[in-house]
């Protein structure tokens, strides 16, 4: 798999964001910028929460082009959200069960995403009694759980303590080089990218400055 991304439009009718790059079909590509560069902008694009002008090719698939646009839940994406996602309402045992009630059929199992994971004594907890760290580990295997064809990490760590931070940042380093899926995570930590990118993907005022 192949993703071809070539982005050349307006984000909310004002930003210009022009990007045109190739991703690998396993790994992790970084995008790497500070705020306001167009980073989430562009897995916002991959995901189809957002139509910017361009197109976007997966696979040889067209999700996105002129004439062409797969809506969302076509795509099988997985996403992790800075503030997780996760819904108050459900312990992690049904947050995890939403997930899988909505996916398709694909290589990972519930009991091999909770074991990797290590949420296996977090199941019965309802969310905002979570850590930071708990939280984006459950917010990681729910997305797992959707059997997504790309994984797309918004700023996980961000919102984390530096203990925290450094520890989900080992844990995260082993769980990706695991997954046979290509993965697309986004952070303005320089450090951060080259600990778990294979490659990286500089963006600045929605421009490609290095790739």
């Amino acid at each position: 798999m192949t993703i071809a991304v070539a982005l050349d439009g307006k984000v909310g009718g004002a930003f210009p964001l022009r990007v045109a790059f190739e991703a690998p079909s396993s790994g992790v590509t970084a995008l790497l910028g500070p705020s306001g560069s167009g980073k989430t902008s562009i897995l916002r694009a991959l995901a189809g929460l957002e139509r910017i002008a361009g197109t976007i090719i997966v696979d040889g698939e067209i999700w996105q082009d002129g004439a062409t646009f797969l809506p969302p839940e076509r795509r099988r994406i997985g996403y992790v959200f800075q503030g997780t996602g996760l819904l108050p309402h459900l312990n992690v045992a049904a947050n995890l069960a939403y997930a899988e009630r909505r996916a398709a059929a694909g290589p990972f199992s519930r009991e091999e995403i909770v074991a990797h994971t290590g949420i296996a004594s977090l199941l019965d907890r309802r969310p905002a009694s979570l850590s930071g760290g708990e939280a984006q580990r459950v917010s990681i295997a729910r997305a797992l759980l959707g059997q997504p064809r790309l994984l797309l990490m918004d700023e996980p760590l961000s919102a984390l303590d530096t203990a925290a931070r450094a520890e989900l940042l080992e844990w995260l380093e082993d769980l990706l080089a695991g997954i046979a899926i290509p993965v697309f995570h986004v952070t303005h930590d320089h450090a951060e990218a080259a600990r778990l990118a294979t490659r990286t993907i500089q963006i600045k005022d929605g421009r490609l400055i290095e790739s």
